[in-house]
């Protein structure tokens, strides 16, 4: 069965479209125009097992955040339409993910109230093309698209590549678990609302 979502957005900025397959192998394609945001994108697919595909231009001359906010925005609408109903999903997805000295923790409901706490520093202003401020705009979108509520804490770290990668890889790997569905739930939305 496939869950698919797809969303393009253009504006005087940027030009966005993103693709995502929930029940994929882990693939990445295209490209953001920002090297480190590309691993970070191809870590989101492998760690969640999604196919994700990604067009995009940005006025990346004047800087990065116009390009990260809009491809947050678009891959929120992408997993809101992939989910659909969220009918028999999980919807609750946890992960702690070590990277060396880095731990990280990504808690996260596909509730449809978004809401994020981003308790993460990053000690350097810049890795590689990427405006480290900006990956808390990225998940800040994310949130608002998709309506997920989002607890991202970072609990031990200093080196910023590894802060940024681990923060990632566990926010794929929540996800992946609040996507998945459940065997037991799969004639009913997960809420005793009966709506989500």
């Amino acid at each position: 069965m496939s869950r698919q979502g797809s969303y393009a957005r253009q504006t005087a900025e940027t030009m966005v479209k993103v693709q995502i397959e929930l029940n994929g192998e882990g693939r990445f394609s295209g490209s953001t125009g920002i090297g480190f945001l590309d691993h970070m994108f191809n870590l989101l697919a492998g760690h969640g097992r999604f196919d994700l595909t990604v067009e995009c231009r940005g006025d990346l001359q004047v800087d990065c955040h116009h390009t990260v906010e809009d491809l947050g925005i678009c891959l929120g609408r992408a997993l809101a339409l992939a989910w659909g109903d969220k009918y028999g999903i999980s919807r609750y997805g946890y992960a702690y993910v070590p990277m060396d000295e880095t731990l990280a923790r990504v808690c996260l409901d596909l509730s449809g109230r978004p809401y994020l706490v981003y308790r993460v520093t990053v000690p350097a202003e810049r890795v590689g093309q990427l405006d480290t401020e900006v990956v808390a705009e990225f998940f800040q979108a994310i949130s608002n698209a998709a309506g997920i509520t989002l607890h991202i804490h970072l609990l031990e770290g200093s080196n910023s590549h590894h802060i940024i990668e681990a923060v990632f890889k566990a926010f794929a790997r929540a996800l992946r678990q609040a996507v998945a569905l459940d065997p037991d739930g799969r004639d009913w939305v997960p809420s005793t609302k009966g709506v989500l």
